[in-house]
């Protein structure tokens, strides 16, 4: 499906569905440097279970057109503009990590717009370390080789694809390559820039679902728990993984997801 926002393309994938926004609506929030097909369980359960979905591409990210939008707060106010767009007047975010941040900052701003949050891999910070940094502003491969490396957990390093023969940090690798120069240093300069999530997490008033990795490098268990501490009533969701849980044990998110959406 295709929207305009801001007289720009945005590409989101519905889930199989034809999107209808009378049904309730969930939009899916991709990381730094992926797009719509982290979420290709998730995103399709919910569509062929009474969901209106968007999983999205970012601007700049996938089949969106740029510039990559710089902040996590000009991504909030962007998120509202796209609900705009697909004539919704209310959805629940579900955001990995960037995504997280971007999800978690849009319910801060505008509650009245957003009916539950589901955060996976989110910490109250999210710093990015410097030789990472550097790698994605020179654009060089081992960026995303890094990236992959530290988010997937032990167990996805040996193997262990739903899909026999399929190699999911190939796949993740793949994915952060064939981005756009400057997008993953643009994606993860913003996560490193942002420290307002905790005072965004008090202003939370829906409600909100924490999915956590046991084995998350990139955002250890001890920071999500440090954030979910902050938001009234918060559940917490632990999944024995790394970062990209919705990958590497994708029954379990969804199982999770279900409780809140």
């Amino acid at each position: 499906m295709e929207l305009e926002v801001d007289g720009k393309r945005v590409f989101a994938a519905t889930g199989g569905r034809d999107f209808d926004p009378s049904l309730p609506a969930v939009l899916f929030i991709h990381g730094a440097g992926f797009d719509h097909t982290a979420w290709p369980l998730q995103a399709r359960y919910f569509a062929h279970h009474g969901r209106a979905v968007l999983a999205l591409d970012l601007p700049g990210h996938g089949k969106s057109a740029g510039p990559a939008l710089a902040s996590i707060d000009e991504a909030a106010g962007w998120v509202g503009r796209l609900l705009d767009a697909a004539g919704v007047a209310k959805a629940a975010l579900v955001g990995h990590s960037m995504g997280a941040l971007i999800a978690l900052a849009t319910a801060a701003r505008a509650p009245d717009r957003v009916s539950a949050l589901a955060l996976l891999g989110i910490a109250a910070r999210m710093p990015v370390h410097p030789d990472l940094l550097g790698a994605a502003e020179r654009n060089e491969p081992r960026a995303g080789a890094l990236i992959v490396d530290w988010g997937f957990g032990p167990a996805a390093h040996l193997g262990g694809h739903r899909a026999p023969g399929l190699w999911m940090m190939g796949d993740g690798l793949q994915t952060i390559l064939r981005g756009a120069p400057g997008v993953l240093a643009n994606d993860l300069a913003a996560c490193n820039a942002y420290d307002g999530a905790e005072a965004d997490a008090a202003k939370v008033a829906c409600p909100t679902l924490f999915v956590l990795g046991a084995f998350d490098k990139m955002t250890p268990l001890k920071g999500g728990l440090a954030l979910a501490s902050k938001v009234a009533g918060a559940r917490v969701a632990r999944i024995d993984c790394g970062h990209m849980m919705m990958v590497e044990r994708p029954d379990a998110t969804l199982d999770a997801l279900r409780e809140v959406l």
